[in-house]
């Protein structure tokens, strides 16, 4: 019989007689790098099954048959050994031959795969950085715009259950820039929400991040507007105030 740790790969391919299936499958029970291997040929034996994988790579063809010629060739026996025999060894080591080539293939198909992947995600995330720091550069330069401009108005008023909130206000650029701190953490899964208020309209100017007693934002839009006020609300935001400001005073 052929040497029991080589048939992993006829075993795969269903190129092994009865006696020898039978005998393989007791060794596996006793042999972890057996184990390991046929585990390995069945993974790359689906994964060329799938229909991702209908067509080969065009260089299988030539690895196959190198590896043909490398495979020692069934040389005549005895005159006693069936030409069935003779089949069986010569499809054995075909099967071995042509698993190797097709394991190889398949690991590095995965590995091209999943490095791809990697330099995609790295491309997205390296794409995505940059857009968030150009808006931060952006939005960095408005706020410095709006608190050196020459018609900047600064108010400020404290929150009576503690904290402050202090707004700059230019008519001129029609923005605004929000400073909040010290305010209790609001409840989990709410959030501090920011208003621009005109007579009995309500504006949402923002919302801070949840469970944050504090935070800076950019206010647009801030030109007509009379008051400034700051609710508690879900962490989403309101479309309009849900309950009494916290604090709210003039900012024109």
């Amino acid at each position: 019989m052929t040497d029991i740790h080589a048939l992993a790969g006829a075993y795969v391919l269903d190129a092994v007689d009865d006696v020898e299936r039978a005998a393989f499958a007791r060794h596996l029970d006793g042999c972890e790098s057996c184990a390991l291997e046929l585990a390995e040929f069945r993974e790359t034996a689906a994964r060329l099954a799938d229909s991702t994988w209908s067509v080969p790579p065009p260089a299988l063809r030539t690895a196959v048959l190198a590896e043909i010629r490398r495979t020692p060739q069934e040389r005549p026996g005895p005159a006693g050994r069936s030409g069935a025999a003779r089949a069986g060894a010569w499809r054995r080591r075909l099967a071995v031959a042509a698993a190797a080539v097709l394991l190889a293939g398949g690991v590095g198909a995965a590995t091209w795969v999943a490095q791809e992947q990697r330099v995609r995600d790295a491309r997205t995330e390296a794409g995505a950085a940059r857009d968030q720091a150009g808006a931060a550069r952006d939005e960095a330069a408005r706020i410095r715009a709006v608190l050196t401009a020459p018609d900047a108005v600064v108010r400020t008023d404290a929150v009576p259950a503690g904290g402050r909130v202090t707004v700059v206000a230019s008519a001129s650029r029609d923005e605004g820039v929000a400073l909040v701190d010290g305010l209790a953490a609001p409840a989990p899964g709410r959030a501090y929400q920011l208003w621009l208020i005109e007579g009995t309209k309500a504006t949402s100017a923002g919302v801070l991040p949840a469970g944050r007693g504090g935070g800076t934002k950019l206010l647009s839009g801030v030109r007509g507007k009379g008051l400034f006020g700051v609710t508690e609300e879900p962490a989403s935001g309101s479309v309009a105030p849900t309950m009494t400001p916290l604090v709210a005073f003039a900012i024109t």
